[in-house]
């Protein structure tokens, strides 16, 4: 079955993230993702957070930036949270901006390098190894948990060009796409993917992932009747130019339950297994948003 989550952006105060959140698990939205763009929230404690408010909610984090992070503090609070809340958290992790990485004197020569012995590392740490680890950037003197979770969450990956796409099939139990990528870019990343899970029996961890899934973000916006159609798009189109399209088409999506429906069918046929809305930052109802995606778009979707 496909999965349909929604995103809490970091565009938005971090005092907005109880409404949203509380909105979204009360109409059963299934998945709430949140993001760590420097410098805006963190990615952490605002998931302590969300998990603490709600109670059927699963939360991703897409994702935390791996330079930024000594991966034993990302182990330690992911530990944490899949125990306190078993099965409702899922870990993101990533290059980061590295013009952000630059900023805070942490930007790495060789981010590849980096993100092979970080992945390794962590579903290593999550799922109860101790490691001596002397790599490039990960060094860690007989580390272990000790309180590693029973069942360890997914430790998924962002990804954009083919070269950490393929390096995310190898090594991690997830992709994240970002917002912007059409069905077509889908279809592209999923190749190189699926090259890195074709590569994985080579992987430095002692047990690839059985199963990898793909999660795409999506542009959306309620655009149900002609004056509020006009209004979103208008929204859609500002987002265009932030993040840079040339277009909206086949990036985006607008208008009424249905269509969300047959434009998220487009995303699941070119192979992916959950659709991140991403409403826009000045969306006029948040909380209308998710009851809108749990209620009106969820049924229409298989």
């Amino acid at each position: 079955m496909t999965v349909l989550g929604v995103v809490f952006a970091p565009d938005l105060p971090p005092e907005r993230l109880h409404a949203a959140a509380t909105a979204a698990d009360r109409a059963g939205v299934e998945e709430l993702w949140l993001w760590e763009d420097c410098f805006r929230e963190s990615g952490i404690a605002c998931a302590a957070a969300v998990l603490g408010w709600t109670t059927n909610l699963r939360v991703g984090v897409g994702v935390l930036p791996i330079p930024l992070r000594n991966v034993a503090i990302t182990a330690m609070e992911s530990a944490t949270l899949a125990r306190l809340f078993p099965d409702r958290i899922i870990v993101g992790v990533g290059h980061g901006v590295q013009e952000w990485m630059g900023q805070v004197g942490v930007r790495p020569e060789s981010p590849m390098t980096l993100f092979r012995e970080y992945v390794s590392a962590l579903r290593a740490l999550l799922a109860g190894d101790r490691l001596t680890v002397a790599g490039r950037y990960v060094k860690l003197d007989d580390v272990g948990l000790d309180w590693p979770p029973p069942q360890p969450p997914p430790v998924v990956a962002g990804a954009v060009g083919p070269r950490t796409l393929q390096l995310s099939g190898e090594l991690a139990d997830g992709t994240i796409l970002t917002a912007g990528t059409s069905p077509e870019a889908l279809a592209a990343a999923r190749r190189h993917i699926d090259a890195g899970r074709n590569a994985s029996s080579t992987s430095d961890f002692r047990a690839s992932p059985r199963a990898h899934r793909i999660i795409v973000n999506v542009h959306s916006a309620i655009g149900d009747a002609l004056d509020v159609a006009d209004e979103a798009i208008a929204r859609l189109e500002r987002e265009r130019v932030r993040w840079g399209y040339d277009t909206i088409d086949d990036r985006c999506i607008v208008g009424d339950a249905h269509a969300f429906a047959d434009a998220i069918a487009r995303w699941v046929d070119a192979g992916a297994d959950t659709v991140v809305l991403q409403p826009t930052p000045d969306d006029p109802d948040l909380a209308g948003f998710m009851r809108f995606v749990a209620t009106q778009v969820r049924p229409l979707v298989p």
